[in-house]
């Protein structure tokens, strides 16, 4: 322990799945206070104002307490500083754009060192929030300045680039409210959603049904509307040029006004509209261009408001409108000073994506400065009092109007949507009232967007918010679907390979694809694909992204949990054998027997209440886990005179014992003998308790005992790799 007024970190690790501290992912460290355990909080001068002017949204912390302002009670009234820590950190996270909430802060038996564990979204972020943290809560306990804001630029920056994508992320949250569970598979917005072979996959707002053939084809703007036109969807009629000289040539052609656009543009770059002279045409033609380096397209112009609307399989569940920036001038103020006072002054406008509408620059933007020329304007120009100046035609499409789309406008959108072949689909359409149908008003639609942006629905400028990451997941899976398969965990150290392969294989006889990851390697079915032992985090995730696999058997150790947590977020069957191996975990601070159960109770917390603990009923320690599960409750042992099996048969519950040699399966008042232990082979009768949590287990999955037995009977290991 060093005796400075420090905090020292010793050690930090990353939780990737359910641990002993929470469901979800987080950090967990280490710290030596040093001489700081002797001074909490109340006794450190000063500590409580700087901290609380600092970081005022610590008001929000509940803390212990339970009540808002609970934790900032406990910094008041004397608390120590690993557990200011833990508070410092989450805010700065919070304060990032990362929100998170949960932490906690534990002694070791050791004097002066704790675990403070975190919530984290993204292990750097929350890395680099812990070390800015540190940093902070010194240079407060020593009353020295602190950068805060310079602090909270990097890890805005980190979190921006780091996390997922707000598209991504609203999604995978409506799949994490319907307990769907999810799987970040690349440092970008690639996620899958469920397990195994009930997987599905998004790319933010790309899903695993969105064929190339149709993004290759929406990428297309001319293909696009050739296809819609033939269906009978209105589009403007267009042409692709290649030079100002044919942008001029086709706008005669086609008939004035035009709009003249890149080829393949997005967010309205390059895009100029109502063009109605040649001037503006070629100047419109060189700004598409420079926009994408490509073809320009010269169309129609439809006259209206921009609308997009949102197709998510046979509806549309969003629709948001846009319409035109305009400045009033004053006669002193420039058109630059007119739009900062006008239009970016709006508390809605910013520059990150938690603003549903850009800042406007028009001293910079091509497309605002050509439309300033058109007007005899250039940004620096003082128009004159009461005069409107047209800023942005197109564009700040983020006002929702779902609720006043007409229903013939939402059936043009879906079937322009089919016709192209996507899924989900961002349906471009130009009306001036999207109330009525496009037919009544030469509305037409412009484009059709594969991976459409979400945010103009999610935070709207004005109107109701959309819930469109819901409408996603249930796109994807039906209303009862959980995206989820069958997985069994074995936690202890007793023939926990033995069982963990016994399940595995008694489950692939039922007619299942298994996968399997224990201390014997790495299988599928019966093909071991990794001979090294596979009890580990990322062994177990190979499991889980294999669409061939329909049900999952880990074997966990205690080890694994403290040091990575488990491989899945929820499990239908939790087998607990023992609570042996404290002697082995000293590093983790692990120094008495009783801590095992706070280790291995992991695997209890994680069953979902349609699923089943397995608890050996010898153990005083782990029958005391049974009200930690969500589920059933299926206890086995050797002994038929266990007070636990004694207690259960009375109550009618499911239990396994061994009488005379025989395995016995009781439930309510009937037995049933499933096999005697001299009926197979010597080294797997040696382990009876094995034996018993094997049956329990698949027992416990809805497997007949007839097929259990002929599973036990039939086992074959490797006598090479095994010594069973």
């Amino acid at each position: 322990m060093t005796q400075k007024k420090d905090i020292e970190v010793l050690r930090v690790t990353h939780l990737r799945g359910p641990s002993i501290w929470t469901y979800r992912p987080c950090i967990e460290v280490w710290v030596d206070i040093g001489a700081l355990e002797d001074f909490p909080s109340n006794l450190i001068p000063g500590l409580y104002e700087r901290l609380s002017t600092l970081l005022p949204g610590l008001i929000e912390h509940r803390c212990g307490v339970g009540v808002r302002g609970g934790f900032l009670q406990r910094l008041r009234d004397g608390t120590y500083v690993a557990h200011i820590l833990e508070h410092v950190v989450l805010e700065l996270q919070n304060l990032a754009g990362m929100q998170t909430g949960f932490g906690k802060a534990r002694e070791t038996s050791q004097r002066g060192i704790y675990k403070v564990a975190f919530r984290t979204r993204e292990e750097q972020v929350g890395r680099t929030a812990l070390t800015a943290g540190r940093e902070l809560l010194m240079a407060l306990i020593e009353d020295r300045p602190y950068d805060l804001p310079a602090t909270l630029a990097i890890l805005r920056e980190m979190v921006d680039t780091r996390c997922l994508g707000p598209s991504t992320a609203h999604i995978v949250d409506a799949a994490t409210t319907r307990r769907i569970p999810s799987m970040r598979m690349t440092d970008g917005n690639l996620v899958q959603l469920g397990y195994g072979i009930h997987q599905r996959r998004i790319w933010t707002a790309e899903t695993d049904q969105t064929s190339a053939v149709a993004e290759s084809i929406s990428r297309d703007k001319d293909l696009t509307k050739v296809l819609l036109s033939a269906c009978g969807v209105p589009v403007p009629e267009g042409r692709m040029v290649n030079s100002a000289a044919e942008a001029w040539d086709a706008a005669e052609e086609i008939g004035l006004p035009v709009a003249v656009k890149p080829y393949d543009g997005n967010h309205g770059r390059g895009v100029s509209l109502d063009l109605d002279s040649r001037a503006v045409v070629e100047a419109a033609y060189h700004l598409a261009y420079q926009a994408n380096g490509g073809t320009v397209i010269v169309e129609q112009f439809i006259p209206g408001n921009e609308h997009r609307l949102l197709v998510v399989g046979d509806k549309v569940v969003a629709a948001a409108a846009g319409e035109a920036a305009w400045v009033t001038g004053d006669g002193s103020a420039t058109v630059i000073a007119l739009v900062d006072q006008q239009i970016n002054a709006d508390p809605r406008r910013g520059e990150s994506e938690e603003f549903p509408l850009n800042t406007v620059k028009p001293a910079t933007s091509a497309e605002i400065l050509l439309e300033l020329e058109r007007q005899g304007l250039t940004p620096s120009d003082i128009p004159p009092a009461g005069q409107r100046v047209l800023i942005q035609r197109n564009g700040n499409v983020a006002f929702d109007v779902t609720d006043k789309v007409h229903p013939e406008v939402a059936e043009m959108a879906v079937l322009a949507a089919r016709i192209v072949g996507l899924d989900v689909a961002g349906i471009d359409l130009v009306a001036q009232d999207i109330s009525r149908p496009l037919s009544r008003q030469r509305g037409a639609i412009i484009e059709v967007n594969a991976g459409p942006g979400l945010l103009s629905h999610l935070k709207p400028a004005s109107g109701t918010p959309r819930d469109v990451g819901a409408a996603i997941v249930t796109h994807l899976f039906g209303p009862h679907d959980s995206g989820r398969i069958p997985i069994v965990g074995i936690a202890g150290t007793r023939g926990t390979a033995l069982i963990a392969r016994l399940v595995a294989w008694i489950i692939q006889i039922s007619g299942k694809n298994v996968g399997l990851a224990c201390a014997d390697g790495l299988y599928l079915d019966s093909r071991q694909i990794v001979k090294a032992g596979s009890v580990d985090w990322d062994a177990g995730q190979r499991l889980l992204i294999n669409r061939s696999v329909e049900a999952a058997v880990f074997e966990n150790s205690a080890r694994a949990i403290l040091s990575e947590g488990l491989a899945y977020d929820r499990c239908a069957v939790g087998v607990v054998t023992d609570l042996d191996g404290h002697a082995e975990l000293g590093e983790f601070y692990i120094t008495e027997p009783d801590q095992m159960s706070a280790i291995l109770r992991t695997q209890i917390d994680v069953i979902l209440p349609s699923g089943a603990a397995v608890l050996n009923a010898a153990d005083p320690r782990i029958v005391a886990m049974a009200p930690l599960c969500d589920g059933e409750v299926v206890f086995y042992g050797i002994d038929s005179e266990l007070p636990e099996i004694i207690s259960r048969r009375k109550s009618g519950e499911r239990v396994i014992f061994l009488r005379d040699g025989n395995v016995v399966l009781s439930v309510a008042s009937e037995e049933m003998t499933l096999l005697s232990l001299s009926s197979l082979k010597a080294r797997k009768a040696a382990q009876p308790e094995a034996i018993l949590a094997a049956v329990a287990a698949t027992w416990a999955l809805g497997i007949t005992p007839e097929l259990i037995g002929g599973g036990l009977r039939t086992f074959e290991s490797n006598p090479h790799k095994t010594n069973y």
